[in-house]
């Protein structure tokens, strides 16, 4: 598959400390990227132009387009003047009920939910997680966020970009993605995960970002029954978690976090009393 620049350089004036200069700095790209099912778009999304089968394949699962990878039977992108057409090729069957709920969204990158045409798609039920065993230790969280932090090479040159990770208390990080979309990072974890045939209740998802709805529900569909987070949760997504059996860990900062929902997966070695 072609590859295609997730960055540039951009000239610039540097101003720091009185001092005046002319510089050059690494910045992402951003292009519309259009996902096209039987030869019909049904999302244009802006992101990153990278990882594109990862994202195709996390982007069909988690807007119920499939239940598993091996429904697509081939991804081809296309560079228009314009942006990129990723064409997604699905067995007869789901080709067909695409058709039937077949629907026009426009993504923006701060906006996981545009372009549903109803309440009950924004909504939709997420598979329930309760009985999903996945023991981690303080020293785990910590370690998801600061091996999420090493390895994002893209935000390391730019620092303009979100990452999501998978991590697996004891094995570390298995997969990390990145792109100037959270939603976009997330969808494109979760291909790599499914094409790596990784366990998803096997580990957590960490992210860059804060918790909103959308990334309980996407993180649900992988199966992951931790959500760890650098920023905080919305009260709907812990409405969301509550209900799906799934622990969030929001606002880690160095030795610091603040566990939210489903604390007993999360071992602190410390008895919690709640009047």
């Amino acid at each position: 598959m072609q590859v295609f620049e997730t960055k540039t350089a951009a000239r610039e004036i540097v101003c720091r400390n009185g001092n005046v200069r002319p510089g050059i700095r690494a910045v992402p790209e951003e292009v519309p990227i259009a996902f096209s099912y039987g030869g019909s778009t049904h999302a244009v999304m802006m992101g990153t132009p990278g990882d594109l089968v990862d994202f195709a394949v996390g982007f069909s699962l988690t807007e119920g387009i499939i239940e598993t990878p091996e429904e697509i039977e081939g991804v081809e992108v296309v560079a228009g003047e314009k942006g990129l057409d990723v064409q997604i090729s699905l067995q007869g069957d789901k080709e067909e009920a695409l058709r039937r709920r077949r629907r026009s969204m426009a993504g923006p990158v701060g906006c996981g939910l545009c372009g549903l045409e109803s309440l009950d798609q924004a909504m939709r039920p997420v598979p329930v997680l309760s009985e999903v065993r996945c023991d981690f230790e303080a020293g785990h969280v910590r370690a998801a966020v600061s091996a999420l932090n090493q390895g994002q090479p893209l935000h390391a040159e730019t620092h303009a970009v979100h990452g999501a990770g998978f991590f697996v208390p004891g094995k570390g990080l298995a997969a990390v993605r990145e792109d100037v979309g959270r939603h976009n990072a997330l969808d494109k974890l979760i291909g790599a995960v499914v094409r790596g045939r990784i366990d998803g209740a096997s580990g957590a998802v960490v992210v860059t970002s804060r918790v909103s709805v959308e990334m309980v529900q996407k993180t649900a569909i992988l199966g992951a029954p931790v959500l760890i987070a650098i920023s905080a949760p919305t009260a709907l997504a812990l409405r969301t978690a509550e209900a799906a059996g799934m622990t969030i860990v929001a606002l880690v900062r160095g030795e610091d976090f603040e566990v939210f929902t489903r604390n007993d997966r999360i071992k602190t070695g410390t008895s919690v009393h709640v009047a």
